[in-house]
């Protein structure tokens, strides 16, 4: 049995470096990973091009492809065995409410299930241009990933797991979540180039979130560790 794993940041990302190494602690892993940033591709799929996978170190494949080409591709033709877990992440920043319609992170462990192996995805909810430390996430991750290989999960269900971005001794716990609610702002900013000629920048807006009791948004704000 062995540990298949991916994200959406790209194969050299510091989240899934992290969060491989503490996951060989628990299991064989190997590694499918976009061989660059895919972020916010959702759950697309190439179908109208081949892919590539490039073995840039043993078992540790470069993809060019999303993050649900990257889980086919680990299930179905990179190895000889179907993995017995897929671990998807450590994303750069939050998965939660509304946003994981757009997540590649959380659209590759959907993928793993609807392909029958269980998964969760993992995130760390750092805001841009704070500390990263990654380690916290990880570590919760492989005490995750060994509690599902010897228990599993219920067939059609996974897990998006949120920890927040502060000192591992001050995550007061975890709590099991729903899916909350994100408050939109002004997504798209027009501005002028140079020449004079129009362009848009999608997702320059501000967020918020509706502080509802139960959700991963409410839970994350209050440092505990949300599974949704």
């Amino acid at each position: 049995m062995f540990i298949l794993v991916t994200n959406d940041d790209g194969i050299q990302a510091p989240g899934l470096l992290a969060l491989t190494e503490q996951l060989s602690r628990v299991g064989r892993v190997v590694v499918a990973a976009p061989d660059r940033e895919r972020s916010a591709t959702s759950h697309s799929l190439t179908l109208h091009s081949p892919l590539r996978a490039e073995e840039v170190q043993e078992q540790w494949f470069a993809i060019d492809g999303t993050p649900t080409d990257c889980v086919n591709l680990g299930i179905h033709g990179l190895f000889r065995e179907r993995p017995a877990l897929v671990v998807s992440g450590i994303n750069r920043g939050a998965n939660m409410g509304d946003d994981i319609t757009y997540s590649g992170t959380v659209a590759a462990a959907m993928e793993a299930t609807l392909m029958g192996v269980p998964a969760f995805a993992v995130s760390l909810a750092v805001s841009s241009g704070h500390k990263q430390d990654y380690l916290p996430a990880a570590r919760f991750a492989a005490r995750l990933a060994k509690t599902i290989l010897d228990r599993g999960l219920p067939a059609d269900t996974f897990i998006n797991v949120n920890v927040p971005a502060i000192e591992e001794n001050m995550i007061r716990g975890t709590q099991l979540t729903r899916q909350g609610k994100r408050i939109y702002g002004d997504l798209v900013i027009e501005n002028t180039d140079p020449r004079g000629r129009k362009y848009y920048w999608i997702g320059a807006g501000e967020l918020d979130f509706k502080d509802l009791d139960g959700t991963d948004f409410h839970a994350v704000h209050r440092r505990f560790i949300s599974l949704t």
